[in-house]
């Protein structure tokens, strides 16, 4: 991670992740915490989700995210899991030996690598497009808040079990985003050129 070794950047990381693994450790947050990064705890929000965008949109545009919400999910987890991950090829800290021997591990520590946070790509990507096409009207304010926070506590997650550092998961939401914004954008086009014709 040369790109994290100037100005003691890595020792606030490392000091970030001690606050939120070790210093906010308590017995909700050890039951509740790996149940909020599982993928199958959110099958009925994108259960709902799906119902709400053909409800919302119609199916032809409807169809035309859920397609567009798969393509952020399946470029996100490509460009992290094997492109950026194997690139950098940071450890996690559950394998970091200057961090394992003072840390508060929930859940197997896996063997892939660390920056940048899948689930932390894919949820902030999903959120913020879903919000950029479902956050309209006079709540448009909380949907996007609630998409966001859903996100960040998905992330947050991943750094109170011990599998990712903040700035893991801060990459990962920065990447999620950006392919959720490139996305919208061709979704937007592909809507106006072929629905509005």
């Amino acid at each position: 991670m040369i790109f994290l070794e100037a100005n003691g950047v890595v020792a606030l990381d490392h000091s970030l992740f001690h606050w939120v693994n070790s210093e906010l450790s308590n017995r909700f947050f050890d039951y509740f915490m790996p149940i909020a990064r599982e993928k199958t705890t959110w099958i009925p929000l994108y259960a709902f989700l799906l119902w709400y965008i053909f409800k919302t949109l119609g199916w032809r545009k409807g169809l035309i995210v859920v397609l567009g919400s798969l393509a952020v999910f399946g470029l996100g987890d490509y460009l992290s899991s094997s492109v950026i991950k194997p690139f950098f090829g940071r450890l996690r800290p559950c394998q970091n030996p200057d961090v394992i021997s003072n840390m508060h591990l929930l859940i197997s520590c896996g063997t892939g690598k660390s920056f940048t946070s899948s689930h932390a790509t894919n949820h902030f990507g999903l959120a913020v497009f879903w919000s950029l096409f479902l956050a309209k009207g006079k709540y448009k304010t909380y949907i996007a808040a609630a998409l966001l926070l859903w996100a960040s506590l998905v992330s947050f997650a991943q750094i109170y079990v011990g599998v990712h550092f903040p700035f893991d998961v801060l990459g990962g939401a920065i990447l999620g985003t950006c392919i959720a914004l490139c996305v919208y954008f061709l979704c937007r086009y592909i809507i106006s050129r072929w629905l509005t014709s």
